[in-house]
């Protein structure tokens, strides 16, 4: 598996590379989180967000599909007593109905084959109430060309079956049915869009009892 054998060079991409963008988006999806949160992350990869979250939430279950970006991971941060790390498929999640307060899945919906299904996926663990917290690359620039740090990864093997502007990824979630989106652009060698989607209530959940 291609990110398996790249799992040991990753962190350059995400320190080095992109640390502009990278550190935006980490400070952006810190901003969304609650002490009292339960979140899930998927697609962790080598933990860019995992830290983050795990310094201020509540617990942090922490998947990626690949194992040797899941190891890594775990190195930085086993240290962190609210943390558990666990191998897992996006798209066929084994976590009950509303599981989580928040759910995050980075830099993995223009890699997907069925990038919808994983939606639902993540829709159906996400409390109501809670949020989703969706960051993706923007490997295709305004003109319509492919982001040229993003092409020559891809043609390293990652494999992108999307390639997204700030328009098509809004587009992309309206397709989707979501409405209720904040969408925070962090800009960098390749941009990263933070798509952060409130999951609404159940009728009258949340409500005060007048009388």
């Amino acid at each position: 598996m291609f990110w398996d054998r790249v799992a040991w060079v990753y962190d350059i991409f995400a320190n080095i590379i992109n640390r502009k963008a990278n550190r935006k988006l980490c400070a952006v999806a810190e901003s969304f989180l609650l002490p009292e949160d339960e979140v899930l992350e998927c697609a962790c990869g080598t933990g860019l967000l995992s830290g983050v979250i795990a310094r201020k939430c509540k617990s942090l279950t922490a998947t990626d599909f690949s194992e040797k970006m899941l190891q890594r991971a775990e190195k930085k941060y086993r240290k962190y007593g609210n943390v558990k790390f666990e191998q897992a498929n996006i798209l066929q999640l084994a976590y009950p109905d509303e599981a989580f307060d928040v759910v995050v899945a980075a830099n993995v919906i223009h890699l997907l084959e069925e990038p919808y299904k994983a939606l639902r996926e993540l829709d159906r663990v996400c409390r109501r109430g809670g949020r989703m917290i969706i960051p993706t690359y923007m490997n295709q620039t305004e003109k319509g060309t492919t982001n040229h740090v993003s092409g020559a990864i891809g043609k390293a093997g990652a494999d992108f079956k999307r390639e997204f502007t700030m328009d098509s990824y809004q587009k992309f979630f309206a397709e989707a049915g979501y409405m209720d989106v904040t969408y925070t652009l962090c800009e960098g060698r390749i941009p990263c869009a933070v798509a952060m989607i409130r999951k609404e209530r159940k009728r009258g959940e949340g409500e005060k009892n007048e009388g």
